[in-house]
Order: C-alpha cells, then sequence, then structure tokens
C-alpha cells in the first residue's frame, strides 16, 4: 500500500470520509482555527518582544561594522598621508644626496685646480730659485775661476816676462786683457762654426 493510502486508511479509521488528492495536503477548518489561536499570541509576542531585540543587535552590528570601516577608511587615508609624507621626505633625501654629491665634486675640482696651480707656483718658484742659485754659483765659479787663472796667468806671465807682476792693479789689467781675449776668441770661434 502506498503512504496516501496509509494515511487514507487512518483517517477513515478515526471515523472520517476518505481524503485523496490534494486535499490531503489541506488541513481541516478546526486544525486553522486553534493552529490561529496558538499562532497570533505568539506572532505577537515575536513581533513585540523578540524583533525588536533582533533589530536591535543588527543596528548594534551594522553601526559596528560602519564604524571599523570608517576608522579603516581613517586608518587607510592616515597610511597614504604617511606615504606620501614618506616619499616626499625620500625625494628631499635623495635630491639634497645629489646637492652635496655635486657640491663634492665642485669642491673636489677647486681642490685639484688650487693644488695644480699650487704646484705649478711651486715648480715655477723651485725653477726661479734654482736658476739663481744656479746663477749665483756660475757667478762664483766665475769669480773664482778669474781669480785662479789670474793668479796662474800672472805666475805664468812673471816667469815668462821675468818681471815681477804682483802689483794689483796691473794684475787685474793683464787679468781682465786675458780673459776678455779669451771670451773674444771663444766668441768668433762659435760665430765660425754656425
Amino acid at each position: 500500500m502506498s503512504t496516501l493510502g496509509a494515511v487514507g486508511a487512518i483517517l477513515a479509521a478515526a471515523g472520517e470520509e476518505e481524503v485523496e488528492g490534494i486535499r490531503l495536503f489541506i488541513p481541516a477548518n478546526y486544525d486553522i482555527i486553534w493552529s490561529a489561536v496558538v499562532l497570533i499570541p505568539i506572532a505577537w509576542m515575536f513581533y513585540k518582544l523578540v524583533l525588536p531585540k533582533f533589530t536591535e543587535i543588527l543596528d548594534e552590528r551594522t553601526a559596528l561594522i560602519e564604524g571599523g570601516l570608517h576608522q579603516a577608511e581613517a586608518k587607510q587615508a592616515e597610511a597614504d598621508a604617511l606615504l606620501a609624507e614618506y616619499k616626499a621626505q625620500l625625494l628631499e633625501a635623495r635630491t639634497e644626496a645629489a646637492r652635496i654629491r655635486e657640491d663634492a665634486r665642485a669642491e673636489a675640482g677647486e681642490i685639484v685646480t688650487e693644488a695644480r696651480s699650487k704646484a705649478s707656483e711651486e715648480s715655477a718658484r723651485i725653477f726661479e730659485t734654482a736658476q739663481r742659485q744656479i746663477e749665483a754659483e756660475r757667478q762664483q765659479a766665475s769669480v773664482s775661476l778669474r781669480n785662479d787663472v789670474g793668479t796662474l796667468a800672472t805666475e805664468l806671465a812673471s816667469k815668462i816676462v821675468g818681471e815681477s807682476l804682483e802689483d794689483a792693479a796691473r794684475q787685474s789689467r793683464v787679468v781682465d786683457r786675458f780673459l776678455d781675449e779669451l771670451e773674444a776668441s771663444e766668441v768668433s770661434t762659435a760665430a765660425k762654426g754656425n
């Protein structure tokens, strides 16, 4: 027997007529009335007591969620501001570092130029000092050579001439004449060589 047939048999045994088809799902009028009597007070209590509490809880949760969203948006805005500030500081630091590098390069160039200039000046000063020293030593050697040559020439002339040339003025004239003749012969030799 099918399930519908079993329900129909139970109802028939209860003293009622057998129900078939769609009527099987529709309750009897007394069931509807008693169900309404019980359901209406429960619905009214639910509507007056439970539903406002649910609404209040849902509103609180909505407020919490919205507050959290607003707080998250505020934190995000703050983070964006901090990020922008950080990027600005980073850009400023990079610009400052580039400026410092350029200043250092310029200063290094100035130091190198100044060092070269000082080295050039020092070199010129040393060269000039060396030239003066060489000239002084040449003149000293020339004077020393004149004296030595003069003494030797005087002694040689005294021996050749047989006369004493010890007079300083005479000795000086003889030496000067000898050296002048020597220089003139060197100049004429140099001129012929060219």
